[in-house]
């Protein structure tokens, strides 16, 4: 009996684990890059939303509704961790925290608010055109 095509078998907790893995991989380079070059590089969300596709397709996710709605909230989920650590990295250095401790003491609010103001419009245009090309390609 020979196996199902990749295409037709059900994703397993190996195709959770590599859509997890390959999520917060994403994120930690995108982070290592920002904090190398102080600047927000927003652009690596068109990146991430072509990494997260890849990801899909080699996890073995049938193509449909719930693997586009997958690739779309990864990507948003790369976003917000990337996000998240760059401020919570960049806060921690002014105030002497490393960032880990510094990412578990950031509120979401104040967050929000560093967030924001670090991202201009260009940097959203970039997001929204990461989570377009993750619709797109992860279909």
């Amino acid at each position: 009996m020979t196996p199902p095509a990749p295409s037709a078998r059900r994703a397993s907790w190996l195709s959770w684990l590599l859509l997890l893995l390959g999520a917060c991989g994403f994120a930690a380079v995108w982070v290592l890059l920002s904090l190398y070059t102080g600047r927000q590089h927003s652009w690596m969300a068109v990146l991430g939303a072509l990494d997260i596709a890849w990801m899909l397709r080699l996890g073995g996710w049938r193509p449909g509704p719930r693997r586009r709605a997958l690739g779309v909230l990864a990507t948003a989920a790369i976003v917000a961790l990337a996000n998240w650590w760059i401020t919570a990295s960049q806060l921690g250095a002014t105030l002497g925290l490393d960032p880990w401790t510094s990412a578990l003491r950031l509120g979401r609010h104040h967050a929000w608010m560093l967030i924001q103001l670090a991202n201009g419009a260009a940097d959203l245009a970039w997001i929204v055109a990461g989570l377009i090309v993750a619709a797109w390609l992860s279909r």
